[in-house]
C-alpha cells in the first residue's frame, strides 16, 4: 500500500503514506522468507531449469493480480527470466495448498512459516518437494542454507535493483499498523510505544509461535525511513514498478 500510494497513478488512491502515523509491523521477515516452492513432477526442479525458455513453463498458484503471490512471480520472471505460467483465482492458502497437492500447478510463492506450520511434510527430504529461491532475504534462511536468494540470482544491477525495490515491503511492512494522519505527538508517541511493548510480551510471543507466526517488529521510525527509501530508488526499478501496479486497474 505505501508503493501504490507513492506511484500516484491510480485516481482512486488518494493518500501519502509518509503523512500516516505508523506504529510498527509485527515482521521483518527475519525468521521468515517469501519461497518459491514446486512439487515433485514440476515442469522445473531447478533455477537453471525454470530459465529454460525452450522447456514448459512452471505453473504457479495466485489469489489474483496485485496480490503478493501475483505479482512476485512476475517480478522474478521479469528480473531472472524465469518461464513462468499463473493460474490466479484461487481464494485462499488453503485452496492454493489443495491445488498443489492435486497436481492442478506445479506450486506456488508461499511464506515459508505458513509451510512448516501446514504441510511440513512437505520439507522432509525424502518428500521430493523443491524449493528454488527465498525472496525477502538479505541473507538466506538458516533453515535454507542451500537455497538461493532472489538477490543472489540476480543477473544484472538493474534485476537487482527491481528485487531489493519490491523486497521492501516484506522486510519493513510485512504485517504493518498505522493511525491515520493527524493524530497528536504525544498520542503517536504512546501508540507506537505500547506497539513494540505487546510485541515484546511473553504470552503474546508464546501464541505466536505456537500458530507459526514470526514475530520480528520493526519500529515505527525504522518503518518511515524504509518509506522515504523507496522514493529514492532507481527510476527504471520504480518505473517496472509504476507499469506493473497500473495493470491492475482494469481487474
Amino acid at each position: 500500500m505505501p508503493l501504490i500510494g507513492l506511484i500516484a497513478n491510480n485516481p482512486n488512491v488518494q493518500f501519502d503514506p509518509r503523512k500516516f502515523i505508523w506504529l510498527g509491523s509485527s515482521s521483518s521477515f527475519a525468521g521468515d522468507a517469501y519461497i518459491l516452492m514446486v512439487r515433485p513432477d514440476a515442469a522445473a526442479k531447478s533455477i537453471a531449469a525454470a530459465r529454460a525458455s525452450a522447456g514448459p513453463p512452471l505453473v504457479l498458484a495466485g489469489t489474483g493480480e496485485g496480490a503478493r503471490d501475483g505479482d512476485v512471480p512476475k517480478i522474478l520472471r521479469d528480473a531472472l527470466g524465469l518461464n513462468i505460467k499463473q493460474v490466479l483465482g484461487y481464494p485462499d492458502t488453503p485452496s492454493i495448498f489443495l491445488a498443489v497437492e492435486r497436481g492442478e500447478v506445479d506450486g506456488r510463492m508461499f511464506d515459508f512459516s505458513s509451510v512448516k506450520a501446514n504441510q511440513p511434510q512437505w520439507l522432509k527430504p525424502d518428500s521430493g518437494f523443491h524449493i528454488l529461491l527465498q525472496f525477502a532475504r538479505v541473507t538466506r534462511h538458516p533453515e535454507l542454507p542451500e537455497v538461493p536468494t532472489a538477490r543472489e540470482l540476480a543477473p544484472t544491477a538493474a534485476a537487482r535493483a527491481l528485487i531489493e525495490l519490491a523486497e521492501t515491503p516484506l522486510l519493513t511492512m510485512a504485517r504493518p499498523f498505522a493511525a491515520p494522519p493527524g493524530v497528536p505527538d504525544d498520542r503517536a508517541r504512546t501508540l507506537q510505544t505500547a506497539f513494540l511493548a505487546a510485541h515484546r510480551d511473553a504470552e503474546f510471543r508464546a501464541e505466536a509461535a505456537r500458530l507459526g507466526v514470526d514475530i520480528s517488529p520493526v519500529g515505527a521510525d525504522d518503518m518511515a525511513r524504509s518509506i522515504e527509501q523507496v522514493t529514492h530508488a532507481s527510476p527504471e526499478a520504480f518505473d517496472y514498478m509504476k507499469r506493473l501496479l497500473a495493470s491492475h486497474r482494469g481487474n
